[in-house]
């Protein structure tokens, strides 16, 4: 409860949530209303909720009260109601039932409650001590959600995971731990904000691409500033600002949050950034879907620089750094150093606990966040920021647990990351870097220290967009030159930037994977089409191996399919599957594919007869997608619609 903050302290343990007072009054009884049935009025942010012969009525206000001294003697006390708060909900449930009006109030109960920034729970092992677990901030909801999150909480200490997918409570996805990133779980502005948003806007309907206002501007890479004033309309992700979309209409900073005007606060006037989000409110293609096109469509026709600098960038070095690799990855990441290998990490169950791409890197210099002195081997780790933390604690329980004689570092906030992508990048690049980028000199997959600029870079040939292209990994210093310099040298080849709601699109359309949507600990490779991330062929040991190898030779009972629709709708996630009249499995990431024009999709599906799915099944059946109550014909790809020969990547147009 509200105390599981000062408790955690005791063990060094960061728990984010906050006390507030939270209240519902009960009624006297109502003749008739024993049939009426439980009922939350989104509008009014309210519930009215049956007791008997009587109604219970609470709600989530904008200006909720605080308990800013959290007491070690109020077990069971509760609080007098402040009616003056509460009244407003009294003025919804009125407006929704008219006979309260008349009605008398029985009793109140106003109690301390805990929240989290995102409403909700705080599960799992602490990522501070080892067997420290937590199962708190359940937002008033414990009732609801005690009993299945118990069950899993068990599961989790005995088996050291829980049975179902947990990856939204855990308490080590606080990005900022992993869910909230370090540098926030004790961020006691950061965690005051979002938790009062989080639960102002708790019956606010969710829209796609809707982003919080509350504690933002936490982390910002170095080339914010640079990408606000060129109109980038940024997105929040555990922390960090990054990059959603450019808008033509110039800057729209995020401003300082204002409590949505509660607590005595001038609410801002003309926001730009919240304009923006508020036009996006549809579950019909967003307003700004022809920029996002744009974007798409220009990296795929002449090139676009993507700033990935919020991407995890750690190092895995030491004496017996290629035994933890080979103990870690499911690829063969142990090869020559120059080269770069994208692998899964798995679980012992053989689910994927990430997807990174792994590059293995000589000594440098003492100090040098690019190429860092060590003394054994060394790998560089470039993984998604929204999951870096996350595999930040899978790594480092592995290592601790193997007792490998090797050190994790983390240089994320040291290096920036720009990704330039598209058929033009070869011809931009190779007047700013000092370096053959030929196809003979510079392979798909290889990476190397050069300059840019008068600037050490490391420069990695891969694509997150399914476009010849480099990422450029670059000390945070020399960020804006360097990209001043490929903005500059691309300008008459049609540069543009680009944000991740493009390479949303670009990367669904190339049928790369995301982690967590795609890809989560309870989906094994090969039911993601990733046995080519496995070196089965080796007699190398890994993490999950056996359950792999025990599963291929079983069958695959679940398999992720990409679908088409012809009807251009947009889909977002959790849309039914029908194969044959028959509900198969359910869509896990959705999007708009501009370069096939058409709407992709992807989810894992079923057998329904309960048999092994074949390719052969895939391709046989007949499918729809349904979405919102309504279906579409789709078609089914065992291969991706874009590209299916993988031939841009490598450079051939």
């Amino acid at each position: 409860g509200v105390w599981a903050r000062a408790l955690g302290r005791l063990a060094g343990v960061h728990v984010p949530l906050v006390a507030m007072h939270h209240a519902y009054v009960v009624t006297e009884r109502i003749e008739g209303i024993q049939n009426m049935p439980n009922v939350r009025d989104h509008d009014a942010s309210v519930y009215l909720r049956l007791q008997g012969d009587a109604l219970s009525v609470g709600g989530y206000e904008s200006n909720p009260i605080f308990w800013e001294e959290v007491s070690e003697k109020f077990a069971f006390g509760l609080f007098d109601l402040d009616w003056d708060v509460f009244m407003q909900h009294i003025e919804g449930a009125v407006n929704r039932v008219p006979v309260l009006e008349k009605t008398g109030i029985k009793s109140t109960v106003c109690g301390p409650e805990s929240f989290t920034a995102d409403h909700k729970p705080l599960m799992g092992e602490a990522p501070e001590v080892r067997g420290f677990f937590l199962g708190c901030g359940f937002n008033s909801a414990g009732m609801m959600l005690g009993g299945g999150c118990g069950r899993e909480l068990a599961h989790w200490v005995i088996h050291g995971r829980p049975e179902k997918d947990m990856y939204g409570y855990d308490i080590r996805q606080m990005l900022p731990s992993r869910r909230f990133h370090h540098s926030l779980t004790d961020n006691n502005r950061w965690i005051r904000e979002r938790s009062h948003e989080s639960y102002a806007k708790n019956y606010s309907v969710v829209f796609p691409h809707d982003e919080p206002l509350a504690g933002r501007n936490v982390r910002k890479d170095p080339l914010h500033e640079e990408l606000l004033r060129q109109g980038c309309v940024f997105q929040e992700r555990h922390g960090w600002e990054r990059p959603g979309w450019f808008s033509p209409g110039g800057a729209a900073p995020v401003l300082d949050y204002d409590y949505y005007g509660a607590y005595g606060r001038e609410r801002h006037r003309d926001y730009a950034y919240n304009r923006l989000l508020g036009d996006e409110y549809t579950f019909d293609f967003p307003p700004h879907h022809d920029i996002i096109k744009k974007e798409c469509l220009t990296c795929r026709n002449a090139l676009a620089l993507f700033d990935m600098s919020y991407f995890g960038k750690f190092y895995l070095v030491g004496p017996e750094a290629t035994k933890a690799a080979d103990w870690l990855f499911s690829a063969d990441v142990s090869k020559a150093p120059g080269s770069t290998v994208y692998t899964c990490m798995l679980n012992q169950q053989g689910g994927v606990e990430s997807d990174l791409t792994v590059s293995r890197i000589s000594p440098g210099a003492p100090g040098s966040p690019l190429a860092p002195a060590f003394e054994g081997d060394g790998y560089y780790l470039a993984i998604g920021g929204a999951v870096a933390q996350h595999n930040w604690s899978h790594i480092s329980t592995v290592l601790q647990d193997m007792k490998f004689q090797c050190k994790l570092l983390d240089c994320s906030e040291e290096l920036g990351m720009m990704s330039i992508q598209g058929p033009l990048s070869r011809v931009v690049l190779q007047e700013v870097l000092d370096t053959d980028l030929s196809n003979e000199a510079f392979p798909f997959s290889t990476h190397r220290i050069t300059t840019a600029a008068g600037c050490e870079v490391r420069a990695m040939r891969l694509s997150f967009v399914g476009e010849m292209g480099w990422e450029l990994h670059v000390p945070r210093a020399d960020c804006v030159k360097v990209y001043r310099a490929v903005m500059e040298a691309g300008a008459r080849h049609g540069i543009a930037n680009a944000g991740y709601r493009a390479i949303d699109s670009l990367s669904i359309e190339k049928g790369y994977r995301h982690w967590h949507a795609d890809l989560r600990p309870d989906d094994t490779p090969l039911e993601a089409g990733l046995a080519f991330t496995c070196k089965l062929k080796s007699s190398i040991p890994f993490l999950g191996r056996e359950a792999v190898e025990a599963q291929k030779a079983k069958g695959i009972f679940r398999r992720l399919v990409c679908f088409t629709t012809e009807a251009k709708v947009p889909m977002f996630g959790l849309e039914a599957v029908w194969r044959d009249g028959k509900v198969v499995g359910h869509i896990r990431r959705a999007d708009f594919g501009f370069a096939i024009d058409k709407t992709i999709a992807y989810g894992y599906i079923r057998d329904p007869a309960g048999g092994p799915v074949s390719l052969d099944f895939v391709k046989s059946g007949s499918y729809e997608l349904e979405r919102m109550g309504v279906t579409f014909p789709a078609r089914a790809h065992t291969k991706s619609p874009f590209d299916p020969d993988n031939k841009r990547v490598k450079g051939f147009y």
